[in-house]
């Protein structure tokens, strides 16, 4: 995705050693350490998805490494810094892990062309058996693009999925196929959310717009270029839209323009937010809106306009929030983003502990 950049050289070379090194059956304790001291220097965790259960998270980061870890135990009375780290961890993919998603048994994750999926009941056990994998079907065999979103659509039992190609992919999860592609940005997707009243699904993308489309032609309802609105215009970051989120006939969005509240009736900006990062990430929670971006702040934001709260977190770059609804037991919000640390909060209202890679 554009605004990730390249990885460093240091970053390179953990990687290589750590290849070469597995290659050769090299495994000397000083130079792993060495080699991982390097990779979590350099970590970052693009995507974060809850178990069905609610009591383990899993987390994606920019080396193709899932880890797992337990709220129950991290959340327990009784834990411990071991608490804390993960109960399992493997390499998933071959690059980044930018999306993440749980179904009511697999766990599916997106990275450089391909979503793979992970029984859960087996990934507990600490098995990490890929129990099936799909590519969509890309204009060009040579182009590997890396898909940047997932949506689940639990009325049609599927899955959409968007990123460097400029399409929304539709896969039925029952087969497997390939059932509708949604053509119309000019750059990369970045974000994708559902209007599951209405049978829509929206995106944001690079080129500046985010799009409406109908789930059930494929056509496109709508296209708004939010930079073209001048209270939402901010040249100096750019068009690009990296996060939205909708309720109803409300829709948040943000990247390269301000934060704003939209409405999707009438196609107006109700409300800028004063907020002069850009956005990464943004949801609507009860009655606030959560964001958060360019700063080591998780945002409480009136409908209003009002920023109720910036909380302060550990990252200084956030680019996963993510909410435990499965588990009332198990309720927090994490934020995950520039760090092999993720950071959790227990009543939103502060970072209570932080969950670390090893």
């Amino acid at each position: 995705m554009k605004g990730r950049g390249l990885l460093s050289l240091s970053l390179k070379l953990a990687a290589s050693l750590r290849m070469r090194h597995a290659e050769e059956g090299n495994t000397a304790p000083q130079t792993m350490d060495i080699q991982r001291s390097l990779e979590l220097l350099h970590m970052t965790v693009y995507s974060q998805s809850v178990s069905p259960c609610g009591k383990y998270l899993a987390a994606g980061n920019n080396y193709g490494e899932i880890a797992i870890f337990s709220l129950s135990a991290a959340l327990s009375s009784e834990a411990k810094e071991e608490s804390k780290k993960p109960v399992v961890s493997f390499t998933a993919h071959d690059g980044p892990i930018y999306a993440m998603v749980s179904t009511d048994r697999q766990l599916l994750s997106a990275g450089n062309g391909e979503v793979k999926a992970w029984n859960w009941s087996e990934i507990v056990k600490k098995g990490c058996k890929e129990a099936w994998s799909r590519r969509p079907p890309y204009g060009s065999s040579l182009e590997v693009p890396e898909i940047n979103s997932l949506q689940l659509n639990l009325k049609d039992n599927s899955l959409l999925m968007a990123g460097g190609d400029c399409s929304i992919h539709m896969m039925d999860l029952e087969s497997g196929s390939f059932t509708h592609e949604f053509q119309g940005h000019s750059d990369y997707i970045h974000c994708l959310a559902l209007r599951e009243q209405l049978r829509e699904c929206l995106s944001g993308s690079e080129d500046g717009t985010v799009r409406l489309w109908d789930l059930r032609t494929g056509n496109q309802v709508q296209s708004i270029e939010v930079h073209k609105y001048e209270e939402c215009n901010r040249p100096q970051n750019g068009k690009w839209i990296r996060c939205l989120a909708t309720d109803s006939d409300w829709m948040v969005c943000g990247g390269g323009p301000a934060l704003t509240l939209w409405h999707l009736r009438s196609v107006t900006p109700t409300t800028i937010f004063p907020l002069p990062q850009c956005q990464q990430q943004v949801m609507f929670y009860q009655d606030l809106i959560l964001s958060a971006g360019h700063s080591p702040t998780i945002n409480h934001l009136q409908i209003s306009g009002e920023v109720k709260a910036q909380i302060p977190c550990m990252l200084h770059c956030v680019h996963s929030l993510s909410i435990n609804e499965q588990s009332p037991e198990h309720k927090v919000l994490t934020a995950a983003g520039s760090s092999h640390c993720i950071d959790v909060f227990t009543n939103f209202g502060y970072r209570a502990f932080s969950l670390v890679f090893t």
